[in-house]
């Protein structure tokens, strides 16, 4: 079932999703050649719980496999598409990495991922990471009341593929709520007119995948790591919308 939020829960996820916000911003004053993935989970951590939040990735377990996730953020390099370990490997100059931070505040969920360039990058990843960006934004401008779910996809798939790259299947958006993942998920593929009709307090988290190469993925033997089947580049942005009468609201963009 699809939760339509009231005003005043749509204020408890912008209040999480803020926060999430507020440790993106503070980690993007760390992200630079030679930092190590672990110190940046270490930041996180004291971050979120200075703000009174809770972290929900550390120690969480999928139905496909029984390890805990080791870190409070993912961190995914280059061609790791998502669920990226924070360890000890150490950013090197021209790298990219996905930072995607999920947490619990007064029992409202936050989560919003940020591909980082580290240093100075080649000017075709630049671009990859810019156009998954504008993706994102054009899945957003999608959200409008009477759009069935999948005109998101579409937004998102047109312009991907317009510019040359793929955009990941397997992976999508959700709902989100008091649990982190929630009823529906959010394709980033088409057709438009697949999926529930999207509604006035619908509260969604939308977030592209998009890859160099081709769409296919693998997941590395520590059951979390997803990469580019053919060893591509990928770049993942991701915000949490409100779907309201107006058209889309980001909640996780700071004022």
């Amino acid at each position: 079932m699809i939760e339509i939020r009231t005003k005043h829960e749509v204020e408890g996820l912008r209040v999480a999703a803020q926060i999430t916000a507020k440790t993106h911003a503070r980690l993007a004053q760390e992200i630079h050649p030679g930092v190590r993935l672990k110190d940046l989970d270490a930041i996180a951590e004291e971050f979120i719980l200075s703000q009174g939040a809770i972290t929900l990735y550390k120690g969480i377990k999928q139905t496909i496999n029984q390890r805990p996730f080791p870190g409070v953020i993912c961190a995914s390099v280059n061609q790791e598409i998502c669920h990226g370990f924070p360890d000890g490997r150490i950013l090197k100059d021209g790298d990219i990495v996905g930072i995607d931070i999920g947490l619990r505040y007064k029992g409202w969920c936050g989560d919003m991922c940020v591909t980082h360039m580290v240093g100075q990058v080649k000017p075709e990843v630049k671009k990859l990471v810019e156009t998954t960006y504008e993706s994102l934004q054009r899945g957003i401008a999608a959200c409008i009341p009477g759009n069935r779910l999948g005109a998101i996809g579409t937004a998102i798939q047109t312009y991907a593929e317009s510019e040359g790259y793929s955009v990941v299947r397997e992976y999508g958006g959700h709902g989100i709520g008091r649990e982190l993942w929630e009823d529906p998920f959010v394709p980033h593929i088409g057709p438009a007119d697949r999926g529930p009709i999207l509604r006035t307090g619908m509260v969604l988290n939308i977030e592209p995948m998009l890859n160099m190469g081709k769409p296919y993925t693998k997941i590395l033997k520590d059951e979390w790591t997803v990469v580019t089947a053919d060893g591509s580049l990928s770049a993942q942005f991701e915000h949490t919308v409100a779907i309201t009468e107006q058209g889309p609201e980001v909640l996780s963009i700071l004022p």
